[in-house]
């Protein structure tokens, strides 16, 4: 028996299913399914859910190649696993891709939205499912450790003022992402939990956000013509001291590009990693 929930209320009731199955990302688990179930209005998703609660499949078509579709998030609890559940979510969420037209699918993550870049590696029975059902390694993806026990104090550079975009007041900041990365990007501030921005003459620099994905660090730039002024470490620093305010201990750095910034900023250290794969309908 297998149904489809299609809102964030009916995502909510899979609390006790996040918890007990997801345990590397708690206790924000439940917070994951929420936020997969509260995706951009123009993306094509499901979510189908195994026996009584017993597992959770989420999947989703990319918005950059509608040919490729995604496993976004794939649960069973602890007390369905060895019956088929993980095998079975996966064959009806690739039967759903295959009907949007889809010719690929991954276990990767599905910017903006999206539960981790891949399988983490230490999720040993994933990854063997995966590599059961076909699927094989399609790139590697990394997050870095911030600890908050650390002086996270960090003066604007000259002339600079560092503000904060409340909730409702980011369409300037998106648009400025948007112009200078992408679309996803400008969503992720949208929706971000804290979003921090430089600006010089009213003219805006660099923005950092967390909370889109949820507790973890997220994405952050500085405008070409502003780069090398310290902008980028103290709009980090300010995402730092607001998460350590809100009760985080640690912050992951999500898929991140240059390890020497944030090791050099933070004093970070690559240690998540995840496996990537893909196989053909």
């Amino acid at each position: 028996m297998m149904r489809e929930i299609r809102t964030p209320e009916e995502a909510a009731k899979l609390a006790g299913l996040a918890t007990a199955a997801l345990t590397l990302d708690l206790p924000e688990a439940p917070a994951l399914l929420t936020r997969l179930a509260t995706p951009p209005p123009a993306r094509r998703w499901t979510a189908l859910v195994a026996g009584r609660d017993d597992g959770v499949v989420f999947a989703s078509v990319s918005g950059r190649d509608p040919s490729i579709g995604h496993i976004d998030l794939l649960a069973v609890h602890p007390r369905a696993q060895g019956r088929g559940y993980g095998r079975a979510l996966v064959a009806a969420a690739e039967e759903w891709l295959r009907g949007e037209g889809v010719t690929r699918v991954r276990f990767a993550g599905n910017p903006p939205c999206y539960a981790w870049p891949g399988i983490d590696v230490r999720a040993t029975p994933a990854a063997c499912l995966a590599e059961r059902l076909g699927y094989r390694h399609d790139g590697m993806a990394w997050n870095m450790t911030a600890r908050l026990d650390q002086d996270l104090s960090a003066p604007a550079p000259p002339g600079v003022t560092i503000a904060t975009a409340a909730p409702g007041e980011r369409a300037e900041l998106a648009a400025f992402v948007r112009e200078h990365w992408n679309d996803e990007w400008a969503w992720e501030v949208e929706h971000a939990t804290g979003v921090h921005y430089a600006t010089r003459d009213g003219e805006i620099l660099g923005f950092a956000a967390w909370g889109a994905r949820p507790t973890w660090f997220g994405p952050t730039g500085t405008a070409p013509a502003a780069r090398g002024l310290g902008i980028g470490r103290v709009l980090l620093r300010r995402c730092l001291a607001e998460q350590r305010a809100a009760g985080l201990t640690t912050v992951q750095i999500g898929w991140v590009g240059p390890l020497r910034f944030y090791s050099r900023a933070v004093g970070a250290r690559a240690e998540r990693v995840f496996w990537q794969y893909a196989r053909d309908l």
